[in-house]
């Protein structure tokens, strides 16, 4: 890890360099609008939510260790991890740092801290891409030609998917499996990012000979479909998103449960997620008596539809909120705006008729807070919910910050029992469909808040002291300063005037001087 980070701080390698720059300008306007302390750094709390979302939004990673803990009341940092294998983001936030001596991190240091993580990760699946080799009797130091090439490749990318589960070394289960299923699709994604491998390097190989692939190549092809591994399965979740849009005729962003279980035999999707686990994730809205209803954006992005769980991650779902609140983040630069610039930023960012009432609201949140609106606040995602249904999720309050996890629903823990789904499927109430009415934000609208990522007030006996004693320590800065610039305007009258005294003269002068800067 030690060895990682300084090659990630020196930025020797060109791959590095280029990493570096890749996160840099993805992180970038997160970090001009998050909130940061009085040094111009990131809080734990800020640094967990823009590694997250750099993770979520580019790979459609879950990092064990930096799950979003939701809307919690005792919002935790990425200090409290309980699984052994979660101390890895911990680790890298400790060794940065140290180096800042408890100041928080900067810019520099945060995407030292991604670049770190991204690299792991890559590391991790070297380990799978030795394992294709070998599930296809070949060694890393054969030179491949296209056809094994290929076949190495979609070993990889099906024990990627796999995730823990994975055999890694039974030969005969493996093939047997390549040969049972087609695979079309992974051929295809594998395909082209070979033909994009090529494309790059076309002014630098003979076209005249046959191309041969070392480890080396094959494992920069590899990095490549990890890294896109995420935006290419995310077109499922988009289908998902369809067709749950299509069971809610009134585009409220909720579907009843009955409904959501009554899906007949030749539909492309069953749920069987539990209403225990709708509830845990925040995705159950039973504000309706006898009533309850998915939150379809939250069941989407929730962890029973993650995959290629691995030691480190999980491959989920992305989330189309991230990209609408991105935008609001590259045109406020700050961690909160007036009501009236965010409505003229959301109306640059989707062509989008807001529902009545939510004006009104906005001003309220602000009112609520000195007249502005906090960015990362609970009331402004639940603003972003009813503008954005069914990208946005509802802002629930979590009880259990590991509810997020997918670690938490393995082995079908999540599922819901024949019985419970048939209680719910004769449910009259569950299977009926929403009648047609007016958007009622009042009766939806919960004016509970939270602030996440901002730092907590600090008013502890010590806390109040160290804030003193900076400023004291401010003070003495500040009056050192002007003494020395007194010093050094009273040393050069000195010295002008002692071209016309003699050496003793001009010793005694610079003697003084000494005494007054000790």
């Amino acid at each position: 890890m030690q060895a990682t980070l300084s090659e990630a701080l020196s930025g020797s390698s060109a791959t590095s360099a280029h990493r570096r720059a890749r996160i840099e300008a993805t992180t970038w306007q997160t970090f001009q609008a998050l909130p940061k302390n009085a040094v111009g750094r990131l809080a734990p709390p800020a640094v967990r939510y823009i590694v997250h979302g750099y993770f979520a939004k580019e790979h459609g990673w879950l990092i064990k260790g930096l799950e979003p803990h939701g809307m919690q009341l005792n919002a935790t940092n990425v200090h409290d991890v309980n699984l052994l294998q979660d101390k890895a983001p911990l680790l890298v936030e400790t060794l940065l740092e140290s180096r800042q001596k408890d100041r928080g991190l900067a810019f520099n240091d945060v995407v030292t801290m991604v670049a770190v993580l991204e690299q792991m990760m890559f590391d991790e699946s070297v380990t799978l891409l030795q394992a294709a080799y070998r599930l296809n009797s070949l060694s890393v130091e054969q030179q491949l030609d296209e056809d094994m090439l290929h076949r190495v490749l979609q070993s990889y990318l099906i024990l990627f998917g796999q995730g823990s589960k994975a055999n890694l070394f039974d030969v005969d289960r493996h093939q047997a499996f390549l040969q049972a299923r087609s695979h079309m699709e992974i051929k295809q994604f594998e395909h082209d990012t070979v033909l994009n491998f090529e494309y790059a390097r076309r002014h630098s190989t003979n076209p005249f000979r046959s191309r041969r692939y070392s480890f080396d190549s094959a494992a920069e092809m590899m990095e490549n479909l990890a890294m896109q591994y995420g935006k290419w399965q995310n077109s499922e979740c988009r289908d998902m998103k369809a067709h749950l849009a299509e069971l809610d005729p009134e585009g409220l962003g909720v579907v009843p449960l009955g409904l959501f279980y009554a899906q007949p035999e030749g539909s492309s999707y069953h749920f069987s997620e539990s209403a225990d686990y709708l509830r845990q994730i925040g995705a159950l809205d039973e504000s309706t008596p006898n009533s309850p209803k998915v939150f379809t954006a939250n069941y989407i992005g929730g962890p029973s539809n993650c995959i290629a769980s691995s030691s480190y991650y999980s491959v989920c779902c992305i989330s189309e909120c991230d990209d609408i609140l991105g935008e609001v983040e590259r045109h406020i630069s700050a961690p909160a705006a007036s009501p009236e610039r965010l409505l003229t930023v959301v109306n640059k960012v989707a062509d989008t008729v807001l529902p009545q009432g939510l004006d009104a609201k906005l001003h309220a949140i602000a009112a609520r807070h000195g007249g502005e609106v906090p960015l990362y606040g609970r009331l402004f995602a639940q603003w972003l919910h009813f503008a954005f249904p069914h990208e946005c999720p509802f802002p629930s309050v979590l009880e259990s910050a590991t509810a997020l996890t997918a670690s938490q629903w393995l082995d079908g823990a999540y599922k819901a029992s024949t019985e419970e789904r048939k209680q719910h499927l004769a449910s009259e109430s569950a299977m009926a469909q929403p009648s047609s009415q007016a958007f009622d934000i009042d009766g939806r609208w919960s004016d509970h808040e939270v602030l996440p990522v901002h730092e907590k007030a600090h008013n502890t006996m010590s806390e109040n002291a160290a804030g003193v004693m900076r400023t004291l320590v401010q003070i003495v800065a500040l009056c050192v300063a002007v003494r020395s610039g007194l010093v050094a305007w009273r040393a050069a009258t000195t010295m002008g005037d002692a071209k016309t005294k003699d050496a003793k003269a001009k010793d005694e002068d610079l003697m003084a001087v000494g005494r007054l800067n000790v």
